[in-house]
């Protein structure tokens, strides 16, 4: 991440919780279908030249009813690792590069000494978001996510962003989410094939 960066600009909505830590906040909520109750978090700057208004690394934990935790960590200053893991008492679930768009996800589930493993290919992400816009705007329905669901991540990340700060867990008020995505709103397209660039620099991360 390159000093300016606007992911490097606190006005700009910067730092790696806000950029790429809202993530594992919806892999956790999605796999339980609850809400967190309690964060914990950590908060560094590694570079106080590229990072000094925002978080370079941010750690948390959440505390989900029912004895359940999910715990992340999210950086803009480490190597590439975008895995995802869930562990239970007879079994676990691990995905690899489980947070990409790019490429195919790899899983692997075991349960006791069974095995499976299953690759996801890739495919276009945006292509199936823009269908189910478009088809809400069109036919007057609310889209799900909806505003409401991005409210409830702005929640717990500002709950994370005051537990760093202060050093102590910090509640959540409770929410009732009634609606949450579904497998039915499942839409695939396949993988876009990039494109020739013409008297132009591919974009850049960095």
């Amino acid at each position: 991440m390159k000093p300016g960066n606007i992911r490097t600009q606190k006005k700009l909505g910067g730092g790696a919780v806000y950029d790429i830590g809202i993530y594992c906040i919806n892999a956790a909520r999605y796999l339980f279908r609850a809400e967190p109750l309690e964060v914990s978090a950590y908060m560094l700057k590694t570079d106080t030249k590229r990072f000094r208004e925002v978080d370079a690394l941010t750690s948390a934990m959440m505390l989900f009813p029912e004895n359940r935790i999910a715990s992340f960590t999210c950086s803009f200053d480490s190597a590439d690792v975008a895995t995802y893991s869930v562990i239970g008492t007879k079994g676990k679930l691990w995905l690899k590069m489980a947070y990409e768009y790019a490429s195919d996800i790899f899983m692997e589930v075991a349960v006791g000494e069974k095995k499976q493993q299953r690759t996801y290919e890739k495919r276009d992400q945006f292509g199936a978001e823009l269908v189910y816009f478009s088809d809400c705007v069109l036919n007057d329905k609310k889209p799900e996510p909806s505003g409401e669901e991005g409210l409830a991540d702005v929640r717990i990340i500002r709950a994370i962003l005051e537990s760093a700060r202060t050093h102590r867990p910090v509640k959540i008020p409770r929410l009732v989410k009634r609606t949450r995505p579904s497998r039915e709103q499942e839409i695939s397209r396949p993988p876009i094939k990039e494109p020739e660039l013409v008297n132009t620099e591919a974009p850049s991360q960095e």
